[in-house]
């Protein structure tokens, strides 16, 4: 059994005052605050999420 990709993703500013499908990116992603670091499985819907609010957040491997 083969281990899944996964993204690590860290809110480095915050959701509030953002436009309603950034902040709904952020919710899906599990994101809660800022300095909040998550790991999420590398899938194209998670890749793009990302990617729409790639401005408030920091992304490793």
């Amino acid at each position: 059994m083969t281990k899944a990709a996964m993204v690590q993703v860290k809110l480095i500013a915050s959701a509030v005052n953002r436009i309603e499908r950034h902040k709904a990116c952020v919710r899906g992603l599990g994101l809660k605050r800022i300095g909040h670091v998550v790991e999420v499985l590398d899938t194209p819907e998670n890749r793009g999420m990302i990617k729409k609010v790639a401005y408030l957040l920091k992304v490793g491997e």
